[in-house]
């Protein structure tokens, strides 16, 4: 860790652009200057420091191709290596703990959490949440509970990939082949397991409720993912959820808002002016207040895009705090999320073209270049 005084920019603190200076020392923002200061680039903003609070970006970094890495900790090093040149400072990382196999399976799940925990970052809090496949929960939730109490697992997602329409009116579900081969599986010993897991699925209701119940009494973070109705959310809120995560619907937005539950959209939703699925405008959803965090998705540059995007509309303090107060706030994070004097130091310098230059986790410099690099250096 370093003391720094960052001068000469404009800084996002109390719900407004300050030009004032930015101090850290000991991982913390101070309210006195540091030994070392450092004079920003003319149209610098300092802002605080993204909390990504859903993304599997890192797949791509842990397992390029099946069976290509072997030794995790390599993949760890590039995602946070993208995660700081993207200003994310802390992220949740999305790994699945599902019946699909290979990446998504149960024994890819178990070496990425032992590889995430032995990890030692250069100063991105990275975290591991986990995202179970309901049908599972029926035979699997006592152990479950002991893997998320074992790694100390803050947040779990609850998902339901089953194609209930297909397997209810007896059809093989599109794309049965590839999904089956991509699984190990045969189609038919694949179409037979989804077949199963739905009776269990059908018969576990109340399982499936007590688990999630029993990990927000654990103080676990619970949600449910891909609400598309009201019922849906009803579901997720008897099951512990409190935050919906990628509703898919008006209807299933206002659900969980309407009842001051948490609700996180993906920022690509935002970038890309609409759901690549069809599903309800994350960007309407936000200008009618409805939503509380914006999440990376499946690309890690998309929350900064998105709060400048929105910025336009809603002004930078209320579209930045929608990847970084909020999504801070829906974790239990106190810590961070602001640039205020206590809080963990958490920072992204931004140019005058909205590049990032300088990323600060930790009190720790993840990610400098250009002008700014120079600068430290200098």
């Amino acid at each position: 860790m370093i003391g720094l005084t960052l001068t000469g920019g404009r800084v996002l603190r109390g719900g407004a652009l300050r030009e004032e200076p930015v101090s850290f020392a000991g991982g913390v923002f101070q309210g006195t200057s540091a030994a070392r200061s450092i004079e920003l680039p003319e149209g610098a903003l300092v802002l605080p420091g993204i909390v990504d609070i859903h993304g599997d970006g890192f797949e791509r970094h842990l397992a390029p191709r099946r069976g290509a890495m072997k030794d995790l900790s390599v993949g760890l090093q590039s995602t946070e290596a993208e995660l700081s040149a993207n200003g994310i400072t802390t992220a949740m990382l999305a790994q699945f703990w599902s019946w699909e196999g290979g990446m998504r399976g149960p024994e890819f799940a178990q070496g990425f959490l032992a590889a995430l925990r032995d990890f030692q970052p250069l100063g991105t809090d990275m975290r591991a949440q986990l995202r179970i496949e309901a049908c599972l929960i029926p035979t699997e939730g006592p152990s479950l509970l002991s893997l998320v109490q074992d790694y100390a697992i803050k947040q779990v997602v609850i998902n339901d990939h089953l194609p209930h329409r297909a397997l209810e009116q007896g059809k093989r579900p599109p794309r049965l082949t590839g999904q089956a081969l991509k699984s190990g599986r045969s189609p038919e010993a694949h179409l037979a397991l989804m077949q199963e897991l739905r009776q269990q699925w059908l018969s576990g209701a109340g399982a499936i409720a007590a688990f999630g119940q029993a990990l927000a009494k654990d103080g676990v973070v619970v949600g449910s993912h891909d609400d598309s109705s009201a019922k849906d959310r009803e579901n997720g809120r008897a099951c512990g959820a409190g935050v919906s995560e990628f509703p898919c619907t008006r209807e299933a937005v206002l659900a969980a808002a309407e009842a001051g539950e948490g609700v996180i959209m993906g920022a690509p939703n935002v970038v890309r002016g609409g759901s690549h699925d069809g599903n309800v405008s994350a960007e309407e959803m936000v200008l009618e207040g409805r939503v509380d965090a914006l999440a990376s998705d499946y690309h890690y540059p998309a929350p900064r895009q998105a709060a400048l995007h929105l910025a336009e509309k809603i002004g930078l303090p209320t579209a930045w705090s929608l990847i970084s107060e909020g999504p801070a706030r829906l974790l239990g994070l106190k810590d961070r999320g602001a640039i205020a004097e206590g809080l963990r130091a958490d920072l992204v310098v931004l140019d005058a073209a909205n590049r990032i230059g300088l990323t600060v986790a930790g009190g720790k410099i993840t990610y400098a270049a250009g002008p700014m690099a120079e600068a430290l250096l200098g």
